[in-house]
């Protein structure tokens, strides 16, 4: 029996894994979640391989959708572009601590895991019936150059990538505008990732729109990005079977946080999810205070979690709520600022924490790490390794800290902290040599919509 996905809002209706994933947001506004949570024996994946953990953990979501052997061959060439064969191997630091490398995929990014077969899913689901789809994301960073990569060149897709224009790092844009595809349209917003993010809100609710261009998400308000980043997770706990563990996550959307938590909802043992903030701390104040209450966006030296207005945080507060949609829409009518109550926030403090880490810090970090331990964390990782130490009483161990970025895509925080400037990789080296390919648009509806409406197929 298929899994269906229900929407957060309540007010639209449940659709099966293949209309949750092409649809990415509900048409109600709301975010699609696992009717049902299937329980997962971590102990019986002890041993396997990387594409045979996500076998086991993807099947009861997507079958019958993509069967079993189709599943397995889409994993196979999603996985084979992968620097490291392990594609997130564990690096132990010391005796409590781990570090989980994420960025061994194309763009050198933990996005990579998730947009690699997301595209592949995205081409089989359209081939099915000879369709076509226009793929519309906001980016702090990563998610473009993942999704771009993953998506480049596919003759039934366009995409279109929205990014704050003074936001990511040179390597991060370049990767994203440096692409010679004609199917790939990179877009600056003058404005704030928060802005891009709200555009993308704002043309999904269009439904007029959203039916003409067949509009697809790769954000992680897709579903399938979050089941795809709850395997690594999994793959973690098989690997320290019996004991429980804590996480680190650097997080500013909350997507990859979250997918932690949907290992625990499939009966993961996961003793603690840390929540690793920089400046923009809102996710960290809402877990000390119960209160969400955005603020202006601060540029940090970890771009990609420069964000304010978190938009997986919603599948929590379902939760939270009982799987109440009334309740939901009620805490979420003023625009992202709301407080829970005391009983659920110490529910959610039952497995969340939080800390917040600043930019002199996140450097301190880096260079702490590479003194002690010969490692080099880009400043998004740094951000997990200086939370992990602050909440030390907190984390019973095994300690598994993310790793979210290659640090070569930040070499000038890096030279700045450790007097080195990492090298890129040859491919990546490559793709920066080429002419940048770019549209700059206001942060306003109107201008992007006319853009897409002029460029689509």
């Amino acid at each position: 029996m298929s899994i269906s996905f229900i929407s957060t809002r309540g007010q639209a209706p449940a659709l099966d894994f293949r209309g949750a994933t092409l649809a990415g947001l509900a048409p109600d506004g709301g975010l699609y979640v696992p009717q049902t949570w299937p329980q997962f024996d971590v102990k019986a994946l002890q041993g396997k391989s990387y594409v045979d953990i996500a076998h086991a953990v993807l099947s009861p979501f997507v079958e019958p959708h993509i069967p079993g052997d189709v599943l397995k061959d889409l994993l196979k060439k999603s996985y084979a572009v992968f620097a490291d064969p392990a594609v997130a191997p564990l690096k132990q630091l010391d005796d409590r601590h781990w570090v989980l490398e994420l960025f061994h995929g194309p763009t050198l990014a933990f996005k990579d895991i998730a947009l690699q077969l997301l595209g592949h899913i995205f081409e089989y689901f359209l081939a099915q019936k000879n369709e076509r789809m226009t793929v519309i994301g906001a980016t702090s960073g990563d998610t473009g150059s993942a999704a771009i990569a993953a998506l480049a060149n596919r003759k039934n897709i366009d995409v279109f990538v929205l990014y704050p224009q003074n936001g990511p790092s040179d390597i991060q844009r370049k990767q994203m505008t440096c692409v010679d595809a004609p199917n790939v349209h990179a877009i600056g917003i003058e404005g704030t990732f928060d802005d891009c993010q709200a555009i993308v809100k704002a043309l999904f609710a269009d439904v007029a729109l959203r039916a003409k261009y067949n509009f697809a998400a790769v954000n992680s308000i897709n579903i399938l990005r979050i089941l795809a980043q709850t395997v690594y997770y999994i793959a973690v706990a098989a690997h320290f079977s019996p004991r429980p563990i804590s996480f680190v996550v650097p997080t500013g959307n909350f997507g990859n946080v979250y997918a932690g938590y949907v290992a625990h909802k499939c009966g993961v043992p996961i003793s603690k999810l840390a929540v690793a903030s920089n400046r923009n701390d809102i996710l960290t104040r809402f877990f000390n205070s119960g209160a969400m209450q955005p603020a202006p966006v601060q540029s940090s030296l970890s771009p990609s979690m420069d964000i304010q207005i978190s938009s997986n945080f919603e599948r929590l507060l379902f939760d939270l709520c009982g799987n109440d949609a009334a309740r939901l829409r009620d805490l979420m009518k003023n625009k992202g600022e709301f407080s829970v109550s005391k009983v659920q926030l110490a529910q959610a403090r039952q497995l969340f924490t939080a800390a917040r880490t600043d930019d002199d810090l996140t450097l301190q970090t880096i260079r702490d790490m590479y003194k002690e331990s010969n490692y080099i964390l880009d400043p998004h990782s740094a951000v997990a390794v200086a939370a992990s130490r602050q909440l030390a009483k907190e984390l019973p161990e095994p300690v598994v800290m993310l790793a979210t970025a290659h640090p070569a895509k930040f070499p000038e925080t890096i030279e700045r902290a450790i007097g080195i400037k990492p090298e890129l990789p040859a491919s990546i080296a490559a793709l920066l040599q080429k002419p940048e390919r770019t549209t700059v648009l206001p942060p306003r509806i109107d201008a992007v919509t006319q853009f897409i409406s002029s460029k689509a197929a």
